[in-house]
């Protein structure tokens, strides 16, 4: 048995977490509030990710510490920086492997499927946080005294108000009503499975193939958000429900008064424009496959239902 450290209980930290007990390993969650699973073998401890100190304390003896965070949406660029050093520095005292959870922000617009070898060219403040966490990693992994390394997902198939076919789509399709979406609704995207996060992270963690770069989460084809309704539709055993846009002066109007939607026009060229994950040297490297498409679906809609 190891000992891991997971930081962040939300559905990665929770899918990592899990994955890891099943496997027969100490697991410490830490968070805020000591929130998390409810496992006989989760440990929970609630305190401030970015202290340094307290994070070494807690890494004392770990394999690897997991950086699933999710600082609020509208304040990455002031709550990552601290938390990201406190987790270098904890990993360089304990000598724990740092596997960090990221997306795909620090590329900014690109022309074409992304691959993990493209420069960090975001164009905003989000963009450059998560892209500064990956190169203060990579330089002090490259100087010795951490082992890093990072996953990269799309956006998350999963349950929730914070994934695009979540709380805004799924219970509308199961009564029937008609589904809005960001523009534009006919534009490919790739969607990636919680699961598939959680195994590439600990895969990676525990692999020294995986140390000193960044691996993108084998994910399924990309589906337009259009195509990706009509297949939840299909999953539920449900009508296919029309597909709207959102208009643009709607979003507007409402960012004045909502700080996550304010944020939406920096990364708005993610769905106007095709955003295609390229994860074939995950795939390849560690023989792993993304979980298929349908059965990705299948649970995000049971989990709908099982709240009824």
């Amino acid at each position: 048995m190891s000992k891991h450290v997971i930081v962040g209980a939300g559905p990665i930290g929770t899918a990592t977490a899990l994955l890891l007990v099943e496997r027969g390993e100490e697991v410490i969650i830490v968070t805020r509030s000591g929130s998390g699973p409810t496992h006989p073998a989760v440990n929970h401890i609630a305190t401030d990710a970015s202290s340094s100190a307290r994070m070494a304390e807690l890494a004392t003896g770990a394999v690897a510490i997991y950086n699933c965070a999710n600082p609020a949406y509208h304040r990455w660029p002031t709550d990552w920086p601290p938390i990201a050093r406190a987790l270098l520095t904890a990993a360089e005292r304990s000598g724990a492997v740092l596997a960090t959870v990221s997306n795909l922000y620090g590329y900014g617009p690109v022309l074409g499927p992304m691959t993990q070898d493209l420069p960090l060219s975001a164009t905003g403040p989000k963009g450059h946080a998560r892209a500064q966490m990956w190169r203060d990693a990579l330089a002090a992994h490259d100087a010795g005294s951490v082992r890093a390394t990072e996953v990269r997902a799309s956006d998350y198939v999963a349950p929730g108000p914070s994934s695009h076919l979540g709380d805004r789509v799924v219970p509308r399709l199961l009564a029937g009503k008609s589904v809005a979406v960001l523009k534009s609704a006919d534009t490919p995207h790739t969607w990636t499975a919680v699961e598939d996060v959680a195994r590439l992270l600990v895969t990676v963690a525990a692999d020294e193939r995986g140390l000193g770069r960044a691996w993108h989460v084998p994910s399924n084809p990309p589906r337009t958000q259009r195509e990706a309704v009509s297949d939840l539709c299909r999953v539920a055993g449900v009508d296919s429900v029309p597909v709207r846009e959102h208009p643009a002066l709607l979003i507007r109007a409402l960012g004045l008064v909502n700080p996550l939607i304010r944020e939406f026009p920096e990364v708005s060229y993610q769905f106007e424009n095709p955003f295609v994950l390229d994860s074939t040297p995950a795939q390849q490297t560690f023989g792993l496959a993304p979980t298929p498409w349908d059965d990705v679906l299948a649970s995000v809609i049971a989990s709908y239902r099982d709240r009824v």
